[in-house]
């Protein structure tokens, strides 16, 4: 059977600068190691900021495969912020819905819940080769000035000093050193960044193995999450499939202990297991496969995500398991939160605090991430004999007992907070909130007014709702002074925003250029203000 391509790969020729002695003449602001997703995001986000940087890629087009396969609506919203949102809604294909089996009888029909009045939908499955393209097209038509993407540079030495980093680099037309104030390393799971640094993760690495393969193939089933635990075709194991636009999909599927990788991930075992349990599917319509790769689970993180002036994010930084689209969507939460403040760096706008923390904040969103995704990995894989145990008997009593079915919850990825941030500004005594983000969580989306969504206005200034705001005009322009942007939304204390922000005349919601929440007041003066945007800022270290 014959592979397919659905996806129009542009191939980019090597970059090499000019140099002196094997030295680029220029020196950067910001060099970012790895132009996947991550690293992309890094770089727009610095964009976005007035921080030019360059990306350096060591492949000669975006990645081959499916590789992430869903993004969630805060992924869209941040997406949104670089204009590259739009165009995975028109590729993506939303779904709102899950089927668990339990060899072939269904135990679990599962509903995701949808917010109606967020601009985007929960979950939207689309590959990562896609994504990667949508955002090199808007380096290309929105920041040419401020994003170099240099394909075909592989990272081969590093070293620091106090005032920046020096970077040796390979590429077919000949070795040159760069230097640069900053690198951003989101080069994946096997990253080089944290290799020449020596870097060593912490966690957990599973045992159980997995093929991901993608077909093309048309069928009228719906789009959903499907798992099916000791299916006949994959008898003992697990198998996960994913419905996407085109007429693609993805299965996952587990190897079992007796299973060799190296023999399992050949073509031909591939496929004779996707079309065994396409038969036990009863689908008849003819395929095609498309891509092959092989996985490991792992809860992994490193302790610091700083390192002098070497910051990683993404892969590089941690690896969660795929259960519960974890991995793709926290790297770019790390590349939101560390793009603005990093440029509130290099601009003298923030401290050491401020950069620091963004270890603080990101090391502790991970270790939820791993909480959440290992229990997830646990019943997809069980690591011992007393949770296999267990998974057989929640399987076969959740086809007649409803309540053990939340045990098979995948638990679909969540943003998550900073509740203990020590940027968070202190909620002031006595006032009291039904609704709304407290300090440290993202902002909440819902149409505005005009016809538009808060997430189409945060960032990347901070940003003020001020809500019946005696005279917003007057505040702005107090605040317009500010060394630090500082943006004012005035609306209306009724309407769908209002109730979820539990707002009333005179209440003030302050975001961070990220969309989390700094500070919120029921009054509130452009000295008020001000004083909670230093603090996070330039505030001293406790």
């Amino acid at each position: 059977m014959d592979f397919v391509s659905y996806f129009d790969y542009e191939q980019h020729p090597p970059v090499m600068p000019a140099t002196t002695n094997g030295r680029e003449t220029h020196r950067h602001r910001v060099a970012v190691v790895g132009g996947g997703p991550i690293g992309l995001a890094v770089a727009l986000g610095l964009a976005r900021q007035g921080i030019a940087s360059v990306v350096l890629e060591a492949d000669d087009s975006v990645c081959l495969g499916s590789r992430a396969g869903c993004v969630t609506s805060r992924t869209l919203e941040i997406l949104e912020q670089s204009g590259v949102a739009d165009a995975v809604m028109r590729q993506g294909l939303p779904w709102a819905e899950g089927w668990s089996y339990y060899r072939t009888e269904e135990v679990l029909h599962l509903d995701v819940p949808q917010d109606a009045a967020a601009r985007f939908p929960r979950l939207v499955n689309i590959q990562q080769c896609y994504i990667e393209q949508y955002m090199v097209e808007a380096a290309r038509a929105r920041y040419a000035d401020l994003i170099e993407i240099r394909w075909q540079n592989r990272l081969e030495g590093l070293r620091q000093s106090q005032g920046g980093v020096e970077l040796d680099l390979s590429t077919p037309e000949g070795r040159y050193t760069l230097s640069a104030d900053w690198v951003v390393a989101a080069d994946g799971a096997h990253s080089a960044v944290r290799k020449l640094l020596q870097l060593r993760f912490a966690g957990t690495r599973y045992e159980g193995q997995y093929i991901i393969a993608d077909i093309k193939m048309k069928s009228a089933l719906p789009p959903g999450r499907r798992a099916w635990f000791d299916p006949p075709s994959n008898p003992g194991a697990t198998l996960l499939l994913h419905k996407h636009r085109d007429d693609l999909w993805r299965f996952d599927y587990q190897l079992r202990e007796d299973e060799d990788p190296q023999e399992a991930v050949k073509p031909e075992n591939v496929l004779q297991r996707i079309r065994s349990h396409l038969e036990l599917m009863g689908e008849q319509a003819p395929w095609q496969p498309v891509w092959i790769s092989l996985y490991r689970a792992s809860c992994l993180t490193l302790e610091d995500y700083r390192h002098g002036r070497v910051l990683l994010a993404g892969d590089a930084a941690h690896l969660v398991p795929i259960f519960g689209v974890r991995g793709l969507n926290s790297g770019v939460e790390d590349a939101n939160n560390l793009a603005w403040k990093l440029a509130y760096a290099i601009r003298g706008w923030g401290n050491e605090r401020l950069l620091r923390s963004y270890t603080a904040e990101r090391v502790f969103a991970t270790r939820e991430n791993m909480r959440h995704a290992s229990k997830s990995a646990e019943f997809m894989a069980p690591p011992a004999p007393a949770f296999a145990l267990m998974r057989s008997a929640v399987l076969g009593l959740a086809g007649r007992h409803p309540w053990v079915r939340r045990l098979i919850d995948p638990r679909q990825s969540t943003t998550v907070g900073y509740p203990q941030s020590p940027l968070n500004h202190p909620q002031p005594e006595g006032e009291d909130y039904a609704a709304g983000p407290a300090s440290g969580f993202a902002f909440v989306d819902a149409p505005l007014p005009d016809g538009s969504h808060l997430c189409q206005h945060i960032g990347p200034h901070f940003t003020a709702l001020a809500f019946d705001a005696p005279d917003a005009p007057a505040l702005q322009r107090a605040l317009s002074d500010s060394q630090v942007p500082i943006h004012v939304l005035s609306l209306p204390a009724r309407g769908p925003l209002a109730e979820r922000y539990d707002a009333r005349a005179g209440t003030l919601y302050l975001f961070r250029p990220d969309g989390n929440l700094l500070a919120r007041w029921r009054h509130a003066d452009a000295a008020g203000i001000r004083a909670a945007v230093a603090q996070c800022c330039q505030g001293d270290a406790p």
